[in-house]
């Protein structure tokens, strides 16, 4: 039986080191930490939405929907009526960084309302108790 530095290592990690648990409660969030943390996720979700609406757009134009549609609706309402005059790309473009722009406020100030609804039922109810373990 060899008594290297090497073997005694192996015997020492083989042995499982007992788990840990660590029960904790979530008392308080940061204000400032959570208006900042929804106005990240919020911007990430605006630029998702604006990037997905123009790929979307240019493949519908692309494929001719845009264009089956544009003939169908110059069909119902008339000819001198074109869906591509209020559907064309800077509309929707436009449109799409609008709603953008109103997503980030509405979700920023959700996230600001949320910390503050949470820090002020936490003095009534207790918070929320999470367990961690340690492998």
């Amino acid at each position: 039986m060899s008594n290297t530095v090497a073997d005694k290592l192996a015997r020492k990690t083989r042995k499982k080191a007992p788990s840990k648990q660590v029960r904790l409660k979530l008392v308080y969030i940061d204000f400032w930490s959570a208006v900042k943390f929804s106005c990240l996720l919020s911007v990430c979700i605006a630029v998702v939405s604006v990037v997905s609406t123009v790929l979307i757009y240019v493949v519908l134009v692309q494929t001719g929907v845009m264009d089956q549609a544009d003939s169908l609706f110059m069909d119902i309402v008339g000819e001198e009526n074109s869906l591509m005059n209020i559907l064309g790309f800077p509309q929707v473009a436009g449109f799409a960084v609008v709603v953008g722009i109103l997503n980030v406020i509405v979700g920023t100030a959700l996230g600001a309302i949320s910390a503050l609804v949470y820090n002020l039922l936490v003095r009534v109810l207790g918070g929320f108790q999470l367990g961690f373990t340690s492998n």
